[in-house]
């Protein structure tokens, strides 16, 4: 079993403690025993421990830089919502295939923001803006916030925010089973709590650091029975010998355990495996035994939103993709809605 994140270093920037967040924060990591250091900047950590880039990379995974939100313009987000909200950067987990492999760099350590304010106000402009629609907000585009809420408790503010709003919708994807603090969040049906589901081999062999699959379908359930509209998303959906079976063994398990009260309001999404050659480089400098396929020339290329080739299945590949996990999603949850393959 994963335990809950514990930070081994925090560094936090000055001005973060004018904030009520950033004080109980510290003050939280002091009663710890945790060391902490002060930083100009949570874009600028200079002198992690470690005697190579291997040992600072993992040191950098397990550091937690508690900063402010200066960039208040939010990205428009992935297929999921309109915008990306940024409540932190960064990941504990050491997903080999993970894209902030590339969009972090060097900077692979996590960051919480405390100037929730700010974060809320913004997001109440853009509500606004589109009212009487509805706007959906993403906030895990750059990080798996519930693998850091249990210590900075922003996830259940933002779903207690976004429940009293008339227009606005929260959503976020996590692959940790810590969500007993969230499950009291008063959340009015405006939060879609997803989880992010593979089969055994992938999550065994590429997923290390995050709940295992039983674990996030135990979480999964207690989310379910908390009221909160539930999602899966599969992914990265990725072709090895068996994938068929594991995959389909996969959604059985979570049909035996899932309330049958969720099925109607059920929703997945599925992400085929891809990289960049970019991607690959730095996946197999911090994960030189990794077993995972890199092969350019077993795959199609595709032109990036970013203006990079990402190298994706095949066309034939991505036909059976969606028509072996379409037929399986069809055939256990057929109220489900599929909301894209991509």
């Amino acid at each position: 079993m994963v335990r809950p994140f514990v930070p081994q270093l925090v560094y936090v920037e000055p001005k973060a403690l004018d904030y009520p967040l950033g004080k109980e924060l510290i003050a939280k990591f002091e009663n710890m025993g945790i060391e902490i250091r002060q930083t100009t900047s949570h874009n600028h950590i200079r002198n992690l421990p470690g005697e190579n880039d291997f040992q600072k990379y993992r040191i950098a995974k397990s550091t937690l830089v508690v900063g402010l939100r200066k960039t208040l313009k939010f990205d428009t987000s992935k297929p999921s919502a309109e915008y990306a909200i940024p409540f932190a950067t960064g990941c504990m987990g050491h997903c080999h295939y993970c894209y902030l492999q590339t969009t972090m760099g060097s900077k692979p350590y996590i960051r919480t923001y405390v100037n929730l304010d700010d974060i809320f106000e913004v997001a109440e402009q853009y509500m606004k803006e589109r009212a009487p629609e509805t706007t959906r907000f993403e906030a895990s585009c750059t990080s798996d916030i519930v693998g850091i809420d249990h210590l900075t408790h922003t996830l259940k503010k933002a779903i207690e925010f976004f429940g009293e709003s008339e227009y606005g919708q929260l959503r976020f994807v996590t692959k940790f089973s810590h969500v007993d603090h969230l499950l009291d969040a008063k959340h009015n049906n405006k939060t879609r709590f997803r989880f992010s589901i593979n089969d055994e081999y992938v999550i065994k062999y590429f997923e290390p650091g995050t709940s295992r699959l039983h674990e996030r379908i135990q979480a999964a359930v207690k989310v379910a029975n908390a009221g909160y509209p539930l999602g899966f998303i599969i992914a990265p959906i990725y072709l090895h010998e068996g994938w068929k079976d594991g995959y389909k063994k996969m959604l059985e398990k979570l049909v035996e355990h899932l309330p049958k009260k969720t099925h109607e309001n059920l929703t997945f999404e599925m992400i085929q495996h891809r990289f960049t050659k970019p991607a690959k480089r730095v996946i197999q400098k911090n994960y030189p035994m990794t077993k995972l396929e890199l092969d350019e020339s077993k795959r199609k290329q595709k032109w990036g939103r970013y203006g990079i080739y990402k190298y994706v299945y095949t066309d034939p590949e991505q036909e059976e993709i969606k028509d072996t996990l379409g037929n399986y999603i069809q055939t256990f949850f057929p109220q489900a809605n599929i909301e894209y393959f991509t």
